[in-house]
C-alpha cells in the first residue's frame, strides 16, 4: 500500500536538467524511427512533445483525460488507414510511437513516468526489427544508459545529471554479466522462435526472378554487401568469379523470367578440374536461391539444386546464413537437356525484334547443318559483340518495343543485362538453345580480415547455350565486348564520370582503406554476435567439454549459472555491508551502559548532546563521561583514528561503570 500510494504521488518539483535527460532518452528512442514513419506521424509526436514541454514551462494543468483516448481512437484508425491494418512491424512500430507520445499528455504521477520510460525502453528494442547493426546497437546502448539515468534522477530528485548518468553506468556494467550469460547460453534452436511479419522484410534490396532493361545498372548504385566468401588457400582470379543466382528462361520481348522451378533430386557434377572449397556468409534477401560459384559441387543444409544448378533454399534467406561450399570451375554441365528444356531455350516472341530476327537468320543460313553448327553460330555472335564498338554503361539509353534492336543497331550502350538480353536472343532466333543466368561477378579481397565482399555493384547477367556434347556453356558477352569488366571490376570498366557509388572508385584509396577496415569490422559483428546461432553455441559449449547438448540441458545450465552469480553478488553486497568498526563498536557499548543507568540516548540525539546529558544525570561520573565522548568524537570524526588512542578508549569503556 505503501509503495502503491507513493507511486501514484506527483513527483516533487523536477529540475530542468532531469526533464531534458527524460526527453533525450525518448528522442533517442525515436530518432531512427523517423525516416521510416510517415510525415503526419512524425508531426504529430512534434506537436505532443511541443504541447507537453509548453505546459511544463508555463505550469499549466493537463489536457482532460478524454482528449487522449479520443487521439489514441484517431490515431489508431489513421494507422489502419495508412498500412491497411493495424499489425505487422510497420503498423506495430507506428502504434507505440503515437501511443507513447500521447502518455506524456498524463505524464503526471511517478507511475506515469515510469510508463513513459518503459514504453521507450521497448521502442528502442523495435530498431532491431530493422538493422542490427554495430552503430544501431552503440545507439541502443547510448538510449538506455540515457533512460535508465532519468530513472535514477527520479528517484532520486535532488542528485545531479553527471551522478545519475555515472550512477546508470555502474548499473549496467553489474548488469553485465547475467547479460552475457544470456547471450551465450540461452538455448539456440535451429530456426527462428517465432516469425516476423512479411512487411519486416520490405526494402531488401538485390537480385529479383526477373530482368527487364536497367534492372541491374540500378543495382550497380548500391554498395550494399551481397555476400562474404572466405577461401581454404588463395581464392581464384577475378575472371573466373561468377556467382551463379537465378537462371532465366522465359522471355515476352522486353522481361525475362525464370519460369517453373524444378529440383534435382539425382544431382551430380561432372568435373573437369580441382575442387575449389570456401565458406559463403549471405545477407538476407527474402528469396529462396542462394549463391555459389560457377559450378556447384555440394550442397548447402535445407537446401536442393534445381534443373539448371541453382541452389534453392527450402526457406526464404529471411536472416543472415552461413554455409561451407565446394565448387568446380571447370566442369560439363549436362542437366537440364531434356526436351522440354530445350524447347524452353529456344522458344521467342512471334513478333518484335526483327532487325535481329534478320541477323540471326543470316548466320544460322552461313552455318550450314553440321554437328559444329552451334559452336559456329556461338563464334558469329561473339565475333560480332567483339567488333561492334558497345559500350558499356551505368546509364544506358531507355529502349521501347524492340529492345534487342535498339541496344544492338541503335544505341549500342548498355549494362550486362542488355548484353546478356541480346545475346541470348540471337542465339534463340538462331536454333541455338540459350538461357539467362544472373548472379555476380567479381569481388574484392578485404586485406584486413581476407574475407572476399561481393556487394550488389558487382551484379552480373551472362549466358549459357547448349553445345552438345559440352553441355550448357558459359559465354559472357559482357566481358566480350568489355574485357576489363571480368578482368578489374566495374569501377575501372565504366567512364570516371559514371555515378558509382563514392567508395566504389578506384580514385578514393583512402576511402577504401576506412571502408575495408569498418567491413571488416562488421563482418566479425556478424560472424561472432549477429551469427551466434545454434552450431555457434554447440562449438562453443563443446571447447568445454560438452560434447551433446539438448535446450533442457541449456536451461539448467543456464538457470544454474545465473543463480551463482546472483549468490556471488549477494555475498559480495553483504561483505560491503559497513558493519561497526572498533571506535563505534566500543561507543555502542559505551551507550548502552548509560541505558542501563537509566539514560538510553535519543534517536535523534548526537553524540556531544547525549555526554552532556548524560554527564547532567550522572554527575558522580561526568568527568569520565566526558572524557569517553571527547575522546569517540576524535576518533570517530579526526582524520585519522590512531591504533593507541582506538584501545584507550576501548579500555575506558570497559572500565566504566555508571
Amino acid at each position: 500500500m505503501e509503495l502503491r500510494r507513493i507511486m501514484a504521488h506527483p513527483p516533487d518539483k523536477l529540475s530542468r536538467a532531469q526533464v531534458l535527460c527524460l526527453f533525450a532518452g525518448l528522442l533517442l528512442a525515436l530518432a531512427p524511427h523517423a525516416g521510416r514513419l510517415p510525415w503526419w506521424v512524425n508531426s504529430w509526436v512534434a506537436c505532443m512533445f511541443a504541447w507537453r514541454i509548453l505546459l511544463a514551462l508555463y505550469d499549466r494543468n493537463l489536457p482532460h483525460r478524454l482528449w487522449p483516448i479520443l487521439f489514441s481512437l484517431g490515431g489508431v484508425i489513421a494507422v489502419a488507414l495508412t498500412y491497411r491494418t493495424i499489425f505487422g512491424r510497420d503498423a506495430g512500430v507506428t502504434l507505440l510511437v503515437l501511443l507513447m507520445s500521447l502518455k506524456l499528455l498524463e505524464m503526471k504521477r511517478l507511475r506515469d513516468i515510469f510508463v513513459v520510460v518503459f514504453l521507450a525502453y521497448f521502442l528502442a528494442l523495435t530498431n532491431f526489427f530493422y538493422s542490427q547493426t554495430i552503430p544501431t546497437a552503440g545507439l541502443m546502448l547510448a538510449t538506455v544508459l540515457t533512460l535508465t539515468a532519468s530513472l535514477v534522477g527520479f528517484n532520486n530528485p535532488q542528485g545531479a545529471v553527471t551522478g545519475n548518468f555515472r550512477t546508470a553506468g555502474v548499473l549496467l556494467v553489474q548488469a553485465s554479466p547475467i547479460m552475457l550469460l544470456l547471450f551465450f547460453l540461452f538455448p539456440r534452436v535451429p530456426g527462428p522462435l517465432w516469425g516476423l511479419p512479411q512487411d519486416a522484410f520490405a526494402g531488401i534490396t538485390g537480385l529479383t526472378d526477373t530482368m527487364t532493361p536497367g534492372m541491374l545498372s540500378n543495382l550497380s548504385q548500391s554498395d550494399a554487401i551481397a555476400f562474404r566468401a572466405r577461401f581454404d588457400g588463395q581464392p581464384p582470379a577475378r575472371r573466373l568469379l561468377y556467382w551463379r543466382g537465378p537462371v532465366l528462361w522465359d522471355f515476352d520481348g522486353r522481361t525475362w523470367r525464370m519460369g517453373n522451378v524444378r529440383l534435382n533430386n539425382n544431382y551430380t557434377v561432372d568435373a573437369r578440374g580441382p575442387a575449389v572449397d570456401y565458406q559463403v556468409t549471405l545477407e538476407p534477401h527474402n528469396r529462396n536461391w542462394l549463391f555459389a560459384l560457377d559450378i556447384p559441387g555440394r550442397i548447402p543444409p535445407n537446401a536442393r539444386a534445381t534443373h539448371d544448378y541453382q541452389l534453392w533454399s527450402l526457406p526464404p534467406v529471411r536472416s543472415r546464413m552461413r554455409y561451407d561450399m565446394r565448387s568446380y570451375l571447370s566442369y560439363r554441365a549436362s542437366a537440364g537437356s531434356d526436351r522440354r528444356d530445350l524447347a524452353a531455350a529456344v522458344a521467342l516472341p512471334q513478333a518484335g525484334n526483327p532487325r535481329s530476327r534478320e541477323l540471326a537468320r543470316q548466320w544460322r543460313s552461313k552455318a550450314g547443318e553440321g554437328p559444329d553448327r552451334n559452336i559456329e553460330l556461338v563464334r558469329q555472335a561473339i565475333s560480332f559483340f567483339r567488333t561492334g564498338g558497345y559500350e558499356y554503361t551505368l546509364t544506358p539509353p531507355l529502349l521501347g518495343v524492340h529492345s534487342v534492336d535498339e541496344f544492338l543497331f541503335e544505341t549500342r550502350q548498355g549494362f550486362c543485362e542488355h548484353f546478356a538480353s541480346a545475346f541470348v536472343f540471337l542465339m534463340r532466333a538462331s536454333g541455338v538453345p540459350a538461357r539467362v543466368v544472373t548472379g555476380y561477378q567479381g569481388g574484392e579481397v578485404n586485406p584486413v580480415d581476407g574475407y572476399l565482399e561481393v556487394r550488389q555493384a558487382d551484379a552480373h547477367a551472362w549466358a549459357e547455350v547448349w553445345l552438345g556434347d559440352e553441355g550448357w556453356t558459359r559465354v559472357d558477352p559482357t566481358a566480350t565486348a568489355v574485357p576489363i569488366r571480368v578482368d578489374a571490376g566495374i569501377a575501372a570498366a565504366v567512364p570516371r564520370s559514371s555515378a558509382l557509388p563514392l567508395l566504389l572508385r578506384a580514385d578514393a584509396e583512402w576511402l577504401r582503406a576506412l571502408r575495408n577496415n569498418w567491413s571488416a569490422l562488421a563482418n566479425q559483428w556478424n560472424q561472432w554476435v549477429l551469427g551466434y546461432n545454434f552450431d555457434r553455441q554447440r562449438e562453443m559449449l563443446s571447447f568445454f567439454g560438452m560434447r551433446s547438448v539438448d535446450w533442457r540441458t541449456l536451461a539448467a545450465l543456464l538457470l544454474w549459472t545465473i543463480g551463482g552469480v546472483i549468490g556471488l553478488t549477494a555475498l559480495w553486497l553483504f561483505g560491503r555491508i559497513q558493519r561497526s568498526d572498533p571506535v563505534q563498536r566500543a561507543w555502542l557499548a559505551f551507550c548502552a551502559k548509560l541505558a542501563r543507568a537509566g539514560v538510553a540516548k535519543r534517536p535523534a540525539e548526537g553524540p556531544l548532546d547525549y555526554g552532556t546529558r548524560a554527564s547532567g544525570q550522572l554527575p558522580a561520573r561526568a568527568e569520565t563521561i566526558s572524557a569517553i565522548t571527547q575522546l569517540y568524537l576524535e576518533l570517530r570524526y579526526g582524520k585519522v583514528a590512531q591504533p593507541a588512542g582506538v584501545a584507550r578508549l576501548r579500555n575506558m569503556v570497559r572500565a566504566f561503570i555508571p
